[in-house]
């Protein structure tokens, strides 16, 4: 649906008011819900939480087609962040913990790689297959194919082996206040770490990189790619991300200076582009968005590296609310200057990345 979603509120008969406020629905519950799911996942079960979020995300489809009007939207929307927020944390915690059982963790940054540069490559059959199950059944016959698909990942996931970790729990059974109370300490005691809040935030500001995506396709059309040909020409962006992930599996040790002037190269790359407003600058956000997917496996691998076992979800979970917060910031930019104020912007954070990355084992 992911391809769809947005035409169908649209021949639904939404407006533009109100399609932007479910994706205002959805990111909000996505940061009410970013980090109480990770400290959930931290005290019972990574794996079951991602089934979870297989099973709530199938709920979410299942009303947009059962409900089509703004509630059900809504209401789907509402489950899908409470789903993503699942995910986000917990998936990184069961990888990272479960090649740490069998002594594996330094595989952990090429295994993610190839995670990452899988879900970019998806895009490209399940865009293609929307097509085809639209042309077969409208949007019904491709929501009810997201249910079967998401249920599906709940099932893959309920087969996952969990390797066993630390749980943060109360003082006593069912004690929240003192489960509350215990988390906190341990994330200040974490935050105390040489260098954790600085790996944190670069996380979340690299991540937030990702809203950036959003708008490819309107430059695209600013700097004269014909309508019909965006949807093909653009595709060269997520492929070059999947490349600039999997290169980030064998970059996992790279310096942070490395890191830096590869993103500053990138940002002005976006820049140049910007300023000519030409077709081939397509190129440039396709090279920019590969180095903004390697950056992001790095510094992903460095965070797991540098977090307790028993805090690993609440903690990249904590990156993630970061991260939708600093979303807003790459939105600002596109407002205040296009291509060109977002270009800017990733050049001060790859002049930061250095300081943010100063962290000591």
């Amino acid at each position: 649906m992911y391809p769809l979603y947005a035409l169908l509120f649209a021949d639904t008969g939404l407006g533009d008011a109100q399609i932007s406020g479910l994706f205002a629905i959805w990111s909000a519950v996505a940061v009410v819900a970013e980090v109480p799911t990770g400290m959930l996942a931290d005290r019972s079960s990574r794996r079951g939480a991602l089934v979870a979020a297989g099973v709530l995300e199938a709920a979410g489809f299942a009303l947009w087609v059962a409900l089509p009007g703004f509630p059900g939207f809504a209401a789907g929307f509402v489950l899908w962040g409470v789903g993503g927020s699942l995910t986000s944390g917990a998936f990184e915690a069961l990888l990272f913990d479960g090649l740490a059982a069998v002594g594996a963790e330094d595989r952990y940054p090429r295994l993610l790689a190839r995670v990452t540069s899988a879900g970019l490559v998806a895009q490209l059959p399940a865009a293609a297959l929307a097509t085809v199950l639209f042309s077969w059944g409208g949007y019904a016959l491709a929501g009810w194919f997201s249910v079967g698909i998401a249920l599906a990942a709940g099932a893959l996931a309920a087969l996952f082996p969990e390797a066993p970790h630390a749980r943060v729990t109360g003082e006593a059974d069912g004690d929240a206040g003192g489960y509350l109370s215990r988390v906190l300490a341990e994330l200040r005691t974490t935050a105390a770490l040489p260098g954790v809040r600085g790996i944190v935030l670069a996380v979340a500001l690299l991540t937030a990189l990702d809203a950036a995506e959003e708008y490819f396709t309107l430059l695209a059309q600013d700097w004269g790619v014909p309508t019909a040909a965006i949807p093909v020409v653009v595709v060269a962006v997520p492929l070059a991300g999947a490349l600039g992930a999997h290169l980030g599996g064998w970059a996992a040790r790279s310096r942070a200076g490395t890191l830096a002037a590869l993103l500053g190269l990138a940002a002005a790359l976006l820049g140049a582009a910007a300023v000519v407003g030409s077709p081939a600058g397509i190129a440039a956000v396709a090279v920019f968005y590969g180095v903004c997917q390697l950056t992001q496996v790095v510094v992903d691998a460095r965070l797991q590296a540098h977090i307790p076992s028993h805090l690993r979800a609440t903690v990249t979970s904590v990156a993630g609310l970061g991260s939708e917060a600093a979303s807003f910031a790459v939105f600002a930019a596109w407002a205040l200057g296009q291509g060109l104020a977002i270009a800017a912007l990733v050049g001060a954070l790859a002049a930061a990345l250095p300081l943010l990355l100063r962290a000591r084992r």
